[in-house]
């Protein structure tokens, strides 16, 4: 049976590409940048990509959808900004909900940047949970980490996925995968394909995961990857992080020499197919580069979403997550007393 899901702030499609490889079929992939759009497009002709602000949305269109996604913008939460939340023009959340409560699907998966786990928005995440369990869906919320899901990166984020009680019941968080590649053994053969002498050993020395990558924002922020903490863990695995390069080192670039990396690279770093191509200039696709969701990630999530929609059995080995807001009883899981007995 194929699922279908329609995803808001679909940014250039790391989470739309996960819940497609997981199974889901997109009915519309909605985003209102026109470079982003341009990249959805050119990655997926057959998808249905409409280019519009989320509050526009005509939600009634697509009742009945299994699975209603999205990344909606993370700057009212992110600690690298004022970290204003519901305060700020930029929260989409209440439109978010606008739509669910217009389209009715059957579950809801969404995601943003670890903050918005923080105590500061404990009462704003309350007032979500609420609002979802009047539309009747039980909500569960984790903190997801890439590098357990292959991705060869430290990129926490929050999840939240919520579903009707006889899905909810049936609900488990996916199981990480283990130990990603490193740096050098992921990189390695983009770092070498212009002839660079020094390839195998940078990759020695970039012996762990990548530090977040860091996008910017559209008024803010260029293609290099990240503030200075981050910069110096990039030095540490022998990578030049103030900015982004055109293409790999030569065979004339210093075999002891501190590389740049590349576009392909980062978006391998993020966990994106070699196929996956981001339009517009350098800048532009930097930004939807590093400001993408892991596909491995939300396809992780996806399959745990489409196992509960199909009633599959718990898997082996895995313990139920009983990781409620702030775990109140009153809006505890459906099956969190039948958990306690066992």
């Amino acid at each position: 049976m194929a699922f279908t899901t329609v995803e808001l702030c679909a940014g250039a499609g790391g989470q739309a590409l996960g819940l497609e490889q997981s199974g889901f079929h997109h009915l519309a992939v909605v985003e209102y940048e026109p470079q982003f759009c341009t990249t959805l497009r050119t990655n997926r002709p057959s998808w249905n990509v409409l280019q519009q602000d989320i509050r526009h949305f005509r939600a009634k269109d697509f009742q009945g959808v299994d699975l209603l996604a999205g990344g909606v913008p993370c700057p009212p939460f992110s600690i690298a900004g004022k970290q204003l939340g519901e305060s700020d023009e930029r929260d989409m959340f209440p439109a978010a909900l606008k739509i669910i409560e217009e389209c009715q699907p059957r579950g809801v998966m969404l995601e943003n940047v670890p903050g918005f786990a923080s105590e500061k928005f404990k009462s704003y995440r309350d007032k979500l949970r609420r609002t979802l369990l009047a539309f009747g869906y039980q909500t569960d919320w984790k903190i997801l980490h890439a590098s357990e899901f292959g991705v060869p990166q430290l990129r926490p984020r929050f999840v939240l996925v919520a579903l009707r009680p006889a899905d909810a019941e049936h609900f488990f968080w996916p199981i990480p995968t283990g130990k990603p590649r490193t740096v050098g053994e992921e990189l390695v053969g983009l770092m070498g394909e212009n002839g660079w002498l020094g390839a195998e050993a940078w990759a020695k020395r970039a012996h762990d995961i990548a530090p977040t990558v860091v996008g910017g924002s559209k008024k803010h922020g260029g293609p290099d990857l990240g503030p200075t903490r981050a910069r110096l863990k990039w030095r540490s695995l022998g990578v030049d992080g103030l900015g982004i390069a055109n293409e790999a080192p030569s065979a004339t670039f210093d075999p002891d020499g501190f590389p740049r990396l590349t576009l392909p690279m980062v978006a391998r770093l993020q966990g994106f197919p070699d196929t996956w191509k981001f339009t517009g200039k350098k800048t532009a696709a930097y930004r939807q580069t590093g400001n993408a969701f892991p596909p491995p990630v939300a396809r992780a999530v996806g399959l745990s979403i489409i196992g509960a929609f199909e009633r599959r059995s718990k898997p082996k080995g895995l313990e139920l997550e009983l990781r409620f807001l702030e775990k109140s009883p009153k809006y505890g899981h459906p099956c969190q007393s039948k958990a306690r007995k066992r």
